[in-house]
């Protein structure tokens, strides 16, 4: 450009528009727990590029709806929570047999303070009741009987009891093989509105009505064999959806609630269990329920597995099956109707002198009503009792 006679340098000032207003986020605070889950505090404010430089303006001039968090969620590392324990109380007999609670806590041992114990629901727990003996009583005599036998050596590596925690046995038959069909007449499953409430239904096909129960919560449960699955279709429903009124579906593999367009529809447990929940709160109103079972499309269990219905029962464990893979987790579960709640009690544990007896071989016991899961290790003769109705007991 050298024969081009160059021009002269000039700057022209221009004016654009300012920059909308937008949300600055600004570190200002470290993680408030040294451990595990915490919170970080940050200063927001809205700001406005103009002419190159940043100003500070009112917060109602930046979208509300896009507005940060002034505190975030942060975890430095994760904390090694523990289980800890009141005192054991009183026995609660003054002579005799009896048992003894202690209340759990779950424990941050660098504060030593109490958290939600759901921070400690992957660590072993110890036995939180246990039994107790105040001596015997006056005018009883103790002597060999029938709870002396079952207290014997056995020959099965782990003897359990198990009991319904009421005195009604309506229920007398326990594990059910595919062929057995459950002690439970037709007449049974037609059940009136009256009484139906917290049942159990063993029967491979019939109706509950729950209209009318005097009950704003009510629960049935329907039970099959391991192998079988459940078919539900609403015949009836009554609810009232806007003033609140649901029915809810539970199983296993399986959670569904409704209320609107409920007659015609179909529920498919995927197992051999079923729970219904109904809440009402017009006098009335409620749902009436055809069930079937059939054949499950899908293998859900091994073959070790066993379903326990009855109000008491043994467990032996473990079963020898042939061809059996070797590290296979066997499992119990256990139903009883809703308005029952499950005791169990280890009679006889014996781990082998080959095994490792704190690391290898314990029992896993589930309250499925709440997923709490409690874990017995060693030769420990535990008692446990649910807060629900069904039950799952794992032997590693």
């Amino acid at each position: 450009c050298h024969p081009v006679p160059k021009p002269e340098s000039r700057m022209e000032v221009c004016d654009l528009s300012p920059c909308p207003p937008r949300w600055k986020v600004t570190p200002v605070g470290p993680c408030s727990s040294s451990c595990g889950l915490g919170l970080a505090v940050q200063l927001v404010t809205c700001v406005q590029i103009h002419q190159g430089k940043e100003v500070l303006l009112e917060e109602r001039l930046c979208p509300v709806a896009e507005k940060p968090l002034t505190s975030v969620p942060c975890v430095i590392r994760m904390c090694s929570y523990e289980w800890s324990f009141s005192e054991w109380s009183e026995c609660s007999t003054s002579c005799g047999n009896g048992i003894q609670t202690r209340q759990d806590f779950c424990l941050n041992p660098l504060t030593r303070k109490h958290v939600n114990p759901i921070f400690c629901r992957h660590f072993p727990k110890a036995i939180v009741v246990r039994g107790c003996s105040a001596g015997p009583c006056p005018e009883q005599t103790v002597g060999p009987g029938p709870r002396g036998a079952e207290l014997q050596t056995v020959t099965p590596a782990v003897h359990l009891t198990t009991a319904a925690t009421t005195k009604e046995a309506r229920y007398k038959n326990l594990h059910l093989p595919p062929s057995a069909e459950p002690a439970v007449t037709r007449e049974q499953t037609k059940e009136t509105s009256e009484g139906v409430c917290g049942k159990l239904f063993l029967n491979a096909t019939g109706v509950i009505n729950m209209t009318g129960v005097q009950s704003s919560n009510c629960t049935v449960a329907i039970g099959r064999p391991l192998g079988e699955e459940i078919t539900v279709s609403v015949l009836e429903s009554s609810l009232n959806c806007s003033a609140g009124e649901v029915v809810l579906f539970s199983g296993r593999m399986m959670w569904r609630t409704g209320c609107r367009k409920l007659p015609l529809s179909l529920i498919n447990s995927r197992t051999n269990t079923l729970i219904v929940k109904q809440r009402v709160l017009l006098p009335g109103n409620g749902v009436i329920l055809q069930y079937n079972s059939r054949t499950a499309t899908k293998k859900y269990y091994q073959d070790c597995d066993k379903q326990l219905f009855g109000p008491q029962g043994e467990i032996e464990n473990p079963v020898q099956l042939p061809d059996q893979r070797q590290g296979v987790v066997c499992r119990t579960f256990i139903n009883v109707a809703p308005r029952h709640r499950i005791a169990l009690r280890a009679l006889y544990i014996d781990l082998s002198k080959e095994s490792n007896q704190t690391h290898f071989n314990y029992i896993l016991v589930r309250d499925v009503s709440t997923m709490k899961t409690m874990v017995f290790h060693g030769k420990q003769q535990f008692f446990w009792q649910s807060t629900g109705s069904q039950a799952e007991i794992e032997f590693h």
